[in-house]
């Protein structure tokens, strides 16, 4: 280590030391995206920063055989920050990892090592990416421990005023959340009794993954501390709308204030660059499909008749559309962006990240031309008018995302093959569980009439 890092590292622990913190959690995500934590005491933390501290990766999700498990974490300096929850009687705070092979090379199991390769492709070809989410999620009330609900009072929609229990909570969680240094733009009610929006503010790609891992288990927290639970389930209530995470993005000029996506004389307002990246995506909607929606319930979101998209198209009003252009105002041209809207909260944002950049740069790259875009609402359309116009649908199931997944080389190369295997056998694992299960539904409607 530097004399420089090893400077900061002392700065870093003297400035945690004053702040009364006794513990670190050092933590990273599985493939899936559910985060893993080892805690360690604030006096261990100097030597963790300088050599990595050793962990067992064998049991891990997607992570190493028996005989490969040596795994080292290696904080990254940029992402400690205190849990404001765990600063009464045993102050922690938190710092996300790189996972380093024995020979101190990044893990390329890694989820998060999937986006910084990723963010280091558009880096050498002259591009930031900046991504801000829209994040939605239901404020439920336990009941059984197995079941939840609404709030008795919530019976709020879309943008509604409200002054009770949900509306304070939501505002904590904000406040929880710019503590922790994180940027929030807005917050409301959604449309769904019980669901709930927060809007962050755009962040380069790979700290908005971090933010985002850092708002599920936050938001938790926030709301456990009230008696409440938060679900990012995509659909959690069959007869209303679901969860999703609609995902703005933009490419910057490397070093530079230079929107890459702006060109104020375009009828959208978008360059070539932003043109191809959009053509890119369509061109993998359904590859990325199982990455982006990776849970067989993600599937019940994305039907008719609840707002989501389901055909592969783009537009500026049409909101039935797979990826929008937002009108931007003539003096923030910088803030030209496009928002795709399939996504929804239980994706790893790192993986989701990563394929969506990957295969926005394959379009700008290869310069895939972008199809004409469909203001009208796609959902009047009759297969005939979709099969004119040339308009696939994504995939209706995870067993059928996986399949889509599974051919598409832009993907396996995005994720490497480590990871595409592992999230591969893991999800075909999961969908097989599924089709095997008997539901309620076929008891109710089957069992006395057949």
């Amino acid at each position: 280590m530097s004399d420089k890092a090893e400077m900061r590292v002392e700065g870093v622990v003297d400035e945690l030391s004053r702040k009364g913190v006794q513990f670190i959690h050092l933590q990273f995500t599985d493939v899936l995206g559910v985060v893993k934590s080892v805690t360690i005491p604030l006096d261990q933390f100097p030597d963790c920063a300088r050599r990595g501290k050793w962990f067992d990766g064998s049991s891990v999700e997607g992570f190493v055989r028996v005989l490969e498990s040596d795994m080292y974490l290696k904080p990254d300096l940029t992402t400690l920050s205190l849990l404001p929850w765990e600063q009464d009687s045993q102050p922690a705070a938190r710092a996300i990892c790189f996972l380093l092979t024995p020979e101190g090379a990044l893990f390329q199991g890694d989820p998060r090592a999937a986006l910084i390769r990723a963010v280091q492709e558009a880096a050498s070809l002259g591009y930031q990416f900046y991504v801000s989410p829209e994040l939605e999620f239901f404020l439920f009330l336990p009941a059984d421990g197995t079941r939840m609900g609404p709030l008795p009072q919530d019976r709020s929609g879309y943008f509604d005023l409200s002054t009770g229990l949900s509306a304070s909570v939501r505002k904590e969680m904000v406040a929880t959340l710019k503590e922790m240094s994180i940027g929030v733009e807005a917050s409301h009610h959604e449309l769904a009794v019980g669901q709930h929006e927060i809007d962050f503010l755009p962040e380069e790609a790979l700290r908005t993954a971090d933010n985002l891992i850092t708002a599920r288990y936050t938001l938790k927290a926030v709301a456990q501390r009230h008696g409440l639970d938060v679900t990012f389930m995509p659909k959690p209530l069959e007869k209303a709308e679901g969860s999703g995470m609609h995902l703005h993005m933009s490419l910057f000029h490397a070093g530079t204030s230079e929107n890459a996506f702006s060109a104020p004389a375009d009828e959208y307002g978008l360059s070539p660059v932003a043109r191809h990246f959009v053509a890119g995506l369509l061109h993998h909607a359904r590859g990325m499909t199982a990455i982006l929606n990776p849970l067989v319930n993600s599937y019940k979101r994305l039907v008719r008749g609840f707002e989501a998209p389901i055909y592969i198209s783009w537009a500026r009003v049409n909101r039935s559309a797979l990826v929008r252009v937002p009108r931007v105002n003539p003096d923030k041209l910088h803030t030209t962006r496009i928002e795709i809207r399939n996504p929804d909260p239980a994706c790893n944002p790192y993986l989701a990240l990563a394929v969506l950049l990957k295969c926005g740069l394959h379009g700008v790259r290869d310069k895939l031309p972008l199809p004409p875009p469909v203001e009208e609402n796609l959902f009047t359309f009759d297969p005939v008018e979709l099969e004119r116009r040339q308009i696939a649908r994504l995939p209706e199931t995870l067993g059928e995302a996986l399949e889509e997944m599974r051919s598409d080389g832009v993907i396996r190369e995005a994720l490497g093959d480590m990871l595409f295997e592992k999230l591969l056998e893991a999800k075909v694992r999961e969908w097989q569980e599924y089709r095997q299960h008997v539901t309620p539904w076929e008891i109710e409607h089957y069992l006395g009439v057949w």
